[in-house]
């Protein structure tokens, strides 16, 4: 019987709440020990979205804050570091913000968001507007922070001059309050970036969000230290400048892998504790296969969700929960910018190999589009390539982590081929008359082409069911453009089921039988097809809506090549 002693905490990232509501933890507490051991004045951690930032700044928040209670904390790793939890547990002040909110149509109205954002902060503290630690003047420059707006550039009336200087004037006030230095926590600093650099106004947030993280982390006297994450590592050049503080953890850094993401042997824990074990094999299969420094991590938003369909569901499949959070506009526009070379390299990876890239983690938002390069630089930041190796300095051998990730790729692909191909209607119009017709000769010229131009199945490790799927699919799509046939897919028919059939208004019926030809032999694939079309009778239902002809093809696949045979 499973044990649901404690619940999953599926889109929980708030650390008191997972200990109060008795809800699954994977401890990551000795990251504390390390960022006071090993860490910067300045830390920033890169990392994919999902991979448990959010959760593990919460978790920072609630250790070091004034305040906190120690029992949040009771039988974690970090306890048994007693002299360090002595000296160190609720004894700061500790500022806290994620900029995930920040956006808007305008700089104007992302420039009001980070206000509120600031605002809201600046009340969790509202008795320095009353501290005697404080004078008149620096009680006043609190209230700045958190005076009413009018509502239509924020609910915060602060002008940008002080909001800018929020960071720093709420660190020195709490400073001076507390007689303690401040940590100041900043969760997914890139994302007003992200925003705005699709907004058109990635120029005015730039300068923006440099003012506010110059102000509070580089001249600010008050900071015993601080974190900040994020999806990329922004050009320091750009966002950082002047802060010679700065130690930067990315995804290739060998310290603090282990942090953000869940580790084969918690992974096994977790499903031994919910009686899931025999799941584990599937859990690789699809999550597992990132790499974060020397460590082999799986997606812990995966996880996390397929345990608990499972537990709702034995029988449940696993899904794409990952991809599923975002637009995937990066794979996208990759495959939409690819040269015949490119496309080649998504080929590997969608085979399982690997290529070699060489990486740059020092980009800009208005850099991505600069160069394919940069494409495969934010690929590889974001999640959706992992490293199997490094070769040099900047190069390394770049793989498809798993199955989900591999599953988006397809998914863009199709999307991409989809809208490529319907953009010249003329040449497929041409391609789908020429099955009814039985003109395997036109039918086998524009189907080459369009192979040619696509990205394809590459003959390697590959099962030959997912090859055959993989162009059965590609037909399919081409195929569907004639809106006005009733096109089938694995339809059952006769004493099977046929891989494509089409009725056409004018009774014309078309049964296709597709085959990968794994040897390249694909005249003999031709006639396997067509001969399995006879032996199972596969036009039977057609016959029986009224198809008055029929026409039947055996199709064979190999590579970028194929041989279509009329019956």
């Amino acid at each position: 019987m499973r044990n649901r002693r404690k619940m999953l905490p599926v889109g929980v990232e708030n650390f008191k709440e997972i200990v109060k509501g008795d809800f699954y933890y994977v401890d990551k507490t000795l990251m504390i020990r390390d960022l006071l051991g090993d860490g910067g004045k300045v830390n920033l951690f890169t990392r994919p979205r999902r991979f448990g930032k959010s959760l593990n700044m919460s978790m920072l928040k609630t250790f070091f804050e004034v305040g906190t209670n120690h029992m949040f904390f009771q039988g974690m790793n970090i306890s048994r570091e007693k002299d360090l939890c002595r000296a160190h547990m609720g004894k700061y002040p500790v500022i806290s913000i994620t900029l995930k909110g920040v956006d808007g149509r305008n700089f104007r109205a992302a420039s009001a968001a980070l206000k509120n954002v600031v605002g809201n902060e600046a009340l969790r503290f509202q008795f320095l507007s009353g501290s005697s630690k404080l004078s008149v003047q620096e009680q006043e420059l609190y209230r700045q922070l958190i005076q009413a707006g009018d509502g239509q550039d924020g609910i915060f009336a602060m002008s940008e001059g002080v909001m800018v200087e929020g960071l720093s004037t709420l660190s020195k006030l709490l400073a001076k309050h507390f007689e303690s230095p401040v940590i100041i926590l900043i969760d997914e600093y890139d994302v007003p970036l992200d925003k705005a650099f699709h907004g058109g106004y990635y120029n005015e947030m730039v300068t923006l969000i440099r003012n506010l993280l110059g102000n509070g982390l580089k001249t600010n006297e008050s900071l015993y230290f601080a974190v900040l994450t994020g999806c990329l590592r922004i050009s320091k050049e750009s966002i950082f400048t002047g802060l010679n503080n700065l130690k930067t953890y990315t995804i290739t850094d060998p310290l603090y892998g282990e942090y953000f993401g869940f580790t084969g042997d918690e992974v096994q824990n977790l499903l031994n504790f919910y009686g899931l074990a025999d799941y584990w094999g599937i859990m690789q299969e699809w999550y597992d296969g990132y790499r974060f420094g020397n460590a082999s991590l799986f997606c812990p938003w995966d996880v996390i969700n397929f345990c608990s369909a499972l537990l709702e569901d034995s029988s449940a499949f696993p899904e794409n929960y990952w991809a599923n959070t975002s637009g995937n506009a990066m794979v996208r526009r990759l495959i939409g910018l690819a040269d015949r070379r490119t496309k080649g390299e998504v080929e590997r990876l969608m085979a399982g190999e690997a290529v070699v890239k060489e990486i740059n983690q020092n980009l800009t938002y208005n850099e991505i589009d600069s160069s394919m390069e940069n494409l495969w630089s934010v690929l590889f930041a974001t999640g959706y390539l992992t490293y199997r190796e490094r070769i040099s300095k900047r190069e390394y051998r770049l793989a498809i982590p798993n199955r989900e990730i591999e599953e988006l790729f397809a998914d863009q692909i199709w999307k991409w081929f989809e809208e490529s191909s319907r953009a010249d209607g003329e040449k497929l119009q041409r391609f789908c008359e020429a099955f009814p017709r039985g003109d395997e000769e036109r039918i086998e010229e524009l189907l080459r082409d369009y192979l040619w131009n696509s990205i394809s199945v590459r003959d390697t490790a590959a099962r030959a069911e997912r090859k055959e799927h993989f162009y059965h699919g590609l037909l399919l799509g081409l195929l569907q453009y004639e809106g006005n046939w009733d096109t089938q897919s694995n339809e059952e028919a006769g004493n099977g089921f046929c891989d494509l059939s089409i009725r056409t208004p004018q009774r014309i019926g078309v049964v296709i039988e597709i085959k990968y030809a794994s040897d390249g032999k694909l005249e003999e694939a031709c006639q396997k097809a067509l001969e399995q079309i006879e032996k199972q009778h596969y036009e039977a239902a057609l016959l029986q809506d009224g198809m008055e002809q029929i026409v039947k093809y055996g199709i064979a696949f190999y590579k970028k090549n194929c041989k279509v045979r009329k019956a």
